[in-house]
């Protein structure tokens, strides 16, 4: 069956599946078959057992990460300085930080200025060198803002 993480706690290595049938399966991180970590967001393939999901696999075919990670990239490189590719990936605080250190650094001598651009370009170089297993863990599921 397959299901999406809804919580998982690495210290207890415990957590909770929410199955394509509307059902909860409790799970335990030993069960998890995959490379890498169990985490929140990800959807898994799992073989149901009474109350309990065994078996977990991470469901590779549902992963939608390449298409945002491209976007990701090109907008951080094209337009990274407004802080769009903050927008893009839901960081719509950290986005504001950038548009508007951007809009008025310029004031200060245009140094805030430059310092956006190269920290969106260096955004850029990182988007692009990251597989897209490991976009999706740290920027879409993981939720880190910044590098």
């Amino acid at each position: 069956m397959k299901g999406k993480i809804l919580d998982f706690n690495a210290a207890t290595s415990q957590g909770v599946i929410a199955g394509e049938d509307g059902k909860r399966y409790n799970f335990n991180g030993a069960e998890w078959k995959s490379e890498g970590s169990a985490s929140t967001g990800l959807t898994v393939d799992f073989v149901v057992n009474g109350e309990s999901a065994t078996q977990l696999y991470l469901d590779k075919t549902v992963s939608s990460a390449s298409s945002k990670k491209i976007a990701a990239a090109l907008l951080a490189f094209f337009f990274g300085a407004f802080g769009v590719h903050k927008f893009y990936l839901g960081y719509n605080k950290q986005g504001v930080i950038m548009l508007l250190t951007f809009l008025f650094g310029f004031i200060l001598l245009g140094l805030p200025s430059i310092a956006i651009g190269i920290i969106a370009f260096i955004e850029f170089i990182i988007y692009i060198t990251k597989s897209d297993d490991d976009f999706e863990q740290t920027y879409v599921t993981g939720q880190r803002p910044w590098f």
